[in-house]
């Protein structure tokens, strides 16, 4: 592993917090720099010059005698530190079946179910913006539609991949556990509510802001 790891990230994120969480399960070390992006601070001549020129977070720094390199992209991160441990699969099938979950997350679960719980929990429906406003509707059937499929696999499996936790519970968790402050009714879903007791009584486990 490399000298030093620092996570630049807004503790609100369900993005950043699925690094610590990676983190934290494997017992790794993790150095945090926070910004608060409802106030604009990720995108600021300083953070875009010399953090990340798409002024998003998170963002993983990797710091070793060569010096410091920046990997955005929050599974990305994930799988820079967990690679070659039990969270990531050794088995060739396995580990593509773990990165179509991953790219589920990003692609069909977050863009709806964190959007929502962003526009409602942090931003307020009264000030969303007439577009966005024009997309709850499709972000609500969309993000309960990711659900419905989450927790019909999770009825069937323990985990999301083969028989033990994976990077793909890992980056799945933080935004499901937090569903409801979108507006989705996670008590509807059993088998997800159980995977995230499972999820939560891990060895190392770590609770989000």
């Amino acid at each position: 592993m490399p000298d030093q790891l620092t996570l630049h990230e807004d503790p609100r994120s369900g993005n950043c917090y699925k690094i610590k969480l990676t983190a934290a399960l494997l017992g790794l070390p993790l150095a945090t720099k926070q910004y608060d992006i409802l106030r604009g601070e990720t995108r600021t001549p300083e953070f875009i010059n010399s953090i990340n020129p798409h002024g998003r977070i998170p963002v993983l720094q990797i710091a070793d005698a060569s010096g410091s390199r920046f990997l955005p992209e929050s599974n990305a991160a994930c799988w820079y530190i967990a690679e070659g441990s039990m969270l990531i699969p050794e088995e060739r099938f396995a580990r593509a079946e773990m990165l179509r979950w991953m790219f589920f997350e990003q692609y069909s679960h977050e863009p709806n179910i964190a959007t929502m719980r962003f526009w409602l929990q942090f931003v307020g429906e009264a000030n969303l913006s007439d577009q966005q406003k024009s997309q709850i509707m499709a972000k609500r059937v969309a993000g309960a539609e990711a659900l419905r499929l989450l927790d019909e696999h999770l009825v069937k499996n323990h985990w999301m991949v083969g028989d033990t936790v994976s990077l793909a519970d890992i980056v799945l968790y933080p935004y499901t556990h937090v569903a409801e402050a979108g507006g989705f009714a996670l008590r509807d879903h059993g088998a997800i509510c159980a995977w995230i007791k499972r999820v939560e009584a891990l060895p190392g486990f770590v609770a989000m802001m």
